[in-house]
């Protein structure tokens, strides 16, 4: 069954990780956000689907602090998105449309340097565990410019994961993937979906999204259509919805 968002109550939680309140958000005339609301309690993993256009990078966006929106509010663990507190950013993980490493540098270098610039202790060890984590150990002393696109991302993910972050936002991770990337890409996926982590993906890939996430929601014209429990959806009724939305 397919919920549309004007039956869907909010998370049944005092105390959400993120929380978001009639986000909207206007370029001149258009409007790339209109009023979206959601909560997301710790570990949750939302997998938001929707068209080009939709405003899911927007949303995205101003979810990071990378663009203020036009009114609304919006935080996370407590800290108000809009203000750019430095704490924040520490709590925030992202991965993007690009990869942010430098591609003349090692996988070693690129890590080295990102473990640095948040200040970790012993940034060489954790740029080892990052490696490991990525599955490029025997990669590790080549410039990232000689790296597969699919080993682009999963190093991309683990630069956006290197301190820990408690969220995680992902925009569009297996584009440009081939079958054998998208995978490895799920595996890790799968293992950074722990407890301690909330994640928030947005993709065009039916298969993925729904196997990944613990919620989902579809995006159309700066709105959520649906916000829903992955377990309560009918994956043929989705894709039929969803369709449709695509055909409008």
């Amino acid at each position: 069954m397919v919920t549309r968002m004007n039956e869907q109550t909010h998370p049944d939680s005092s105390c959400p990780i993120i929380r978001v309140l009639d986000l909207q958000k206007d370029f001149g005339y258009l409007q790339a956000l209109s009023g979206i609301s959601f909560d997301l309690n710790k570990g949750e993993f939302l997998t938001i689907f929707g068209p080009n256009g939709a405003g899911k990078t927007t949303l995205i966006k101003v979810l990071t602090g990378l663009t203020r929106p036009t009114s609304g509010s919006a935080s996370i663990d407590g800290f108000d998105v809009l203000e750019g507190n430095a704490e924040l950013r520490n709590q925030i993980g992202v991965i993007s449309h690009t990869t942010c490493l430098y591609p003349d540098l090692t996988a070693l270098e690129n890590f080295l340097f990102y473990a640095k610039l948040y200040g970790l202790d012993d940034p060489e060890k954790r740029a080892n565990e990052s490696i490991r984590e990525a599955g490029l150990q025997l990669r590790r002393h080549d410039p990232v410019r000689t790296y597969s696109r699919g080993m682009q991302q999963r190093m991309a993910i683990a630069r956006a994961t290197l301190h820990d972050p408690s969220v995680l936002f992902l925009d569009e991770p297996f584009t440009g993937l081939d079958l054998r990337a998208t995978n490895a890409l799920k595996n890790h996926l799968h293992n950074l979906h722990t407890g301690k982590r909330t994640i928030i993906m947005t993709t065009h890939d039916i298969s993925c999204g729904l196997e990944m996430c613990d919620k989902v929601a579809i995006q159309h014209k700066g709105k959520f259509l649906l916000l829903e429990s992955v377990d309560k959806i009918d994956r043929e009724n989705f894709e039929n919805f969803y369709t449709e939305i695509l055909e409008k």
